[in-house]
């Protein structure tokens, strides 16, 4: 099978070693994780507060409140998929950016819900176009080798970013506690702002991919930016790797291969939201208020304190246990982290449900704190990685815009969902549900997700189009992983 050993350019690229400009352009890719989960998160503990909510709202209008950004990141989605293949991943990533900074100054002046409403979906049109970009973008530079913790760092910031709207929240309250209903909730949303410029100054800097560059022949480009990446070539040799790229993708353009992939990310990615991660982050300070774990004569601020702390608690959970994820994704693979992420998943969901239904309240933050550990080192990082390196380099944008916008419409429904849950069946029924939908995810990708750790793109690519759904993860464990150093050695003889 032709892979991307044959060809010089590709294989250099395949077989360096991530140093620090690595790392620091990974970090600006995914900024917009940051961003994102942030801005999902920072709602639910400015929420109580911002004058315009009441518990007395419909619950569809408070679940949009809440998952409105999501309902615009499906959007923003979309309209990468439309725009990232033909006019590359750099440009559009600085465009998000400066969306988000209007969407964010725009939300912390707020007059009234409508406007409150359609600043975050324009923030979410940022966010979802930066969910979509930001991992085919990395895929298109990461080693083989280092391809899985590159990637994982989208997931990486996500978690950074709810740790970040709840600490925001605790320091505003605890600086201005009297201004709750009147500034501190505006600051909230509004602090969003300064990362997102910060993005926006440094993103102009960022290399275009190297694979996009090369494929639409713009060879000077693309030698600038493969330098950045310490890798040197010549003209002569870029119009080869061009001939090659063009003639795997044209061995694969719209055939059952990219077909197949859409089918297991997809399925991936809408798994990965619906089984509930989202509601301890975009609730969490509301379910926990409903808890009644600290006295009903508590002040409104203090107990929204204690609420925010202990959600707090929780997205510190989830940032080191992405670490678990960042030290074995590329060792143990995605397979076996996802198989073991939804298994446990489940299990803490009935072990929550179990406790909740027995009267023992904090039961369910020990349902939720085991969940968000599976689901940070197992789930989370997994999905955002085979989302950039199941598809081909012409159509990965497009198709990664495609799962992006599945991911977001998923999340929008789980979140506009669990208001009407939350009243009709109880918070432990909900678990309940949650956790059968992580047994069938189990399930599921253990008979169709293949093995892909240590593989290039492009043989990734060529297994999915070379066998059937049924017969690819099979197939995937017949392709050997090639080591770093091995392709390290084949480049300098």
């Amino acid at each position: 099978m032709e892979n991307e050993s044959s060809d010089p350019v590709l294989k250099q690229l395949n077989g360096k070693v991530t140093t620090k400009f690595y790392w620091a352009t990974t970090m600006l890719a995914t900024i917009g994780g940051f961003l994102f989960g942030y801005d999902t998160s920072n709602i639910g503990t400015a929420l109580q507060f911002i004058p315009f909510y009441s518990t007395k709202l419909n619950p569809f209008i408070t679940g949009y409140l809440v998952a409105g950004a999501s309902l615009g990141a499906a959007i923003g989605a979309l309209i990468a998929a439309a725009l990232t293949d033909k006019y590359g991943r750099k440009y559009l990533l600085i465009a998000d950016a400066l969306i988000y900074t209007i969407g964010a100054i725009l939300s912390g002046i707020t007059i009234d819900l409508a406007m409150l409403l359609i600043s975050r979906t324009f923030i979410g049109i940022a966010v979802g176009a930066d969910s979509a970009i930001a991992t085919a973008y990395i895929a298109e530079y990461a080693p083989d080798k280092r391809r899985g913790k590159l990637s994982i760092m989208q997931q990486w910031m996500i978690t950074w970013g709810i740790l970040g709207a709840y600490l925001v929240g605790m320091l505003v309250f605890f600086i201005a506690p009297g201004l709750a209903y009147t500034v501190d909730w505006r600051v909230l949303l509004g602090v969003a702002a300064i990362p997102s410029l910060i993005g926006l100054a440094f993103r102009l800097y960022m290399p275009e991919s190297p694979r996009w560059l090369i494929l639409h022949e713009k060879y000077d480009k693309a030698i600038d930016a493969l330098k950045k990446f310490g890798i040197n070539v010549k003209d002569n040799e870029l119009k080869n790797t061009h001939d090659f790229l063009v003639s795997l993708d044209n061995k694969i353009k719209e055939t059952p291969g990219i077909k197949r992939a859409f089918v297991i990310v997809a399925l991936f990615m809408m798994f990965q939201q619906i089984t509930g991660i989202n509601v301890p982050f975009y609730y969490g300070p509301t379910v926990i208020s409903s808890l009644h774990l600290i006295p009903s004569s508590t002040a409104p601020v203090a107990g929204a304190v204690f609420a925010v702390e202990a959600s707090a608690i929780l997205a510190i959970i989830n940032v080191l246990a992405t670490l678990i994820g960042f030290k074995l994704i590329d060792s143990y693979g995605r397979r076996s982290l996802a198989l073991l992420g939804y298994s446990g998943m489940a299990f803490f969901d009935f072990i929550g449900t179990a406790l909740y239904l027995m009267h023992i309240d904090i039961g369910l933050l020990i349902g939720f704190a085991g969940f968000i550990i599976f689901f940070a080192f197992g789930v989370g990082g997994t999905g955002w990685i085979i989302q950039g390196e199941y598809f081909p380099t012409r159509y990965r944008g497009l198709y990664a815009s495609l799962i992006a916008f599945v991911d977001w419409i998923s999340n929008f429904a789980i979140i506009e969902l669990f208001p009407v849950m939350h009243v009709s069946i109880g918070l432990g029924y909900t678990m309940a549900v949650f956790g059968v939908l992580s047994t069938i995810a189990a399930i599921t990708f253990f008979i169709i997700m293949p093995v892909t750790k240590g593989k290039s793109v492009e043989d990734i690519t060529s297994m999915f189009e070379n066998n059937t759904l049924k017969n690819v993860k099979k197939a995937s464990r017949e392709i050997p992983a090639e080591s770093a150093e091995t392709v390290n050695d084949k480049t300098k003889a």
